[in-house]
């Protein structure tokens, strides 16, 4: 059984006890023996862990985790401090010093920070093989992924959702409260961060409409 020792835990737990989860399950403890996998089981569901449901201020959706040896821990988009940032990361810096004129190239590539202030940092798909980008697509965690979103939308505290890439933007039609701001762009990997990533000021934009809803706004800094 999860654990997140906050309000995801009632909001889920009738999630882990569907087939399709109880299905996915077996085939991860599969993987895990004959497989290696990222992130580290017990990081699967980090992101959720360190913000709260009720704590939600921005929603911040990738597709798969990173497939390389130590760098996915739970967290979009993130790598634990030690490790070089990605290029995927590296460009989201970019677009934030652009955008807020924080520059946080050069440091490390840890988004705790973000998470501790409200930034949920999911991905559509929780696991993968190493080495092996999108191997974990249909095994069931897209089923996982979009009732948390179906939750959150339900939510009467107005969120940010930024989605970027097609994995990203297709949860979209799941998001139909009005109140919240959903934000849609490029991804930010090199292959496509020129065409719609960079430039895309979300990061601006997230921090005026939660200033405009009365909630605090995230510092982009991850220090």
């Amino acid at each position: 059984m999860v654990n997140f020792n906050n309000e995801w835990d009632e909001l889920l737990k009738d999630e882990f006890r569907k087939d399709y989860y109880l299905q996915l399950r077996r085939k991860l403890i599969d993987e895990y023996r004959t497989q290696r996998i990222y992130p580290g089981m017990y990081d699967i569901f980090n992101a959720m862990k360190l913000t709260s449901y009720n704590d939600v201020k921005c929603v911040i959706l990738g597709q798969d985790p990173y497939h390389g040896e130590g760098q996915a821990h739970g967290l979009s988009f993130s790598v634990r401090r030690g490790t070089a940032p990605p290029p995927s990361l590296v460009n989201i810096f970019k677009e934030i010093r652009d955008d807020t004129g924080i520059d946080n190239l050069g440091k490390h590539g840890d988004l705790t920070n973000w998470a501790k202030q409200g930034v949920l940092l999911l991905n559509s798909v929780l696991t993968v093989r190493a080495d092996q980008a999108r191997s974990h697509r249909g095994l069931g965690w897209e089923n996982f992924t979009t009732d948390v979103i179906k939750l959150l939308d339900q939510r009467e505290k107005p969120m940010v959702f930024m989605l970027w890439g097609g994995d990203a933007k297709a949860k979209s039609q799941f998001i139909t409260n009005p109140r919240h701001l959903v934000l849609k762009a490029a991804h930010p990997s090199p292959l496509s961060a020129y065409n719609g990533f960079f430039g895309c000021r979300h990061f601006s934009k997230a921090n005026r409409f939660l200033r405009s809803v009365g909630s605090e706004e995230i510092n982009w800094s991850i220090e």
